[in-house]
């Protein structure tokens, strides 16, 4: 894919289609892995938290990612159902921030996903107790061991609190690097998921 012109880019009147844009250009030229996003949540007393994860899928209903949610981010995901993220494609000088109400995936897409992972890492899903303590390495290793022996053979199902979650987007900025630091950013607003999206171009 040719890299989208500046004209391309601004002229845009919906933001799905520009990310699937961005994002397929990114996987051709981007040298690390495209689909990193630092993912942002708060927690009860509204301090930010906010990590790497990968996202799994997109489209028009959102971008999912999945988790542990015992985990520290599952726990403030289930605690304000919303979250922030931004995807940086550094090599293209390009990013694209995210932000919305959060919704859990259906049990069936968190099981189809976490089927088509290897099997180490299913095995260490129900391994890991996700964000909290552990004594040591070899603590860590002894749960892995013992649950490869519980999954000797076939498969290794999903543990139920292993789940997907889908930011439902009500807000999407793109931005791109320019000379001078005289960048373009555009940024898509609606009052809902399911509403309609207005466009407005920002100082950078």
């Amino acid at each position: 894919m040719n890299e989208l012109t500046h004209g391309d880019f601004t002229d845009a009147l919906e933001p799905f289609a520009l990310f699937d844009a961005w994002f397929a250009h990114a996987r051709e030229k981007e040298i690390n892995d495209p689909s990193a996003m630092a993912l942002a949540t708060v927690d009860p007393a509204g301090m930010p938290n906010v990590r790497m994860v990968l996202m799994k899928e997109h489209d028009a209903r959102g971008f999912v990612f999945y988790t542990n949610r015992e985990s520290v981010k599952g726990r403030e995901l289930d605690g304000s159902f919303k979250a922030a993220a931004v995807f940086h494609w550094k090599s293209l000088r390009r990013q694209v921030r995210v932000r919305g109400p959060v919704e859990e995936v259906t049990p069936a897409e968190s099981d189809a996903y976490f089927a088509s992972r290897p099997r180490d890492a299913r095995i260490g899903a129900w391994a890991s107790q996700q964000s909290r303590p552990v004594e040591s390495r070899f603590a860590f290793e002894k749960a892995i061991a013992a649950i490869a022996l519980k999954y000797p053979l076939g498969d290794v199902p999903r543990p139920p609190h292993w789940i997907g979650y889908r930011i439902k987007p009500v807000e999407m900025e793109f931005w791109h690097d320019r000379p001078f630091r005289l960048h373009d950013r555009v940024v898509f607003r609606r009052d809902a998921p399911d509403g309609g999206w207005e466009k407005e171009r920002l100082f950078p």
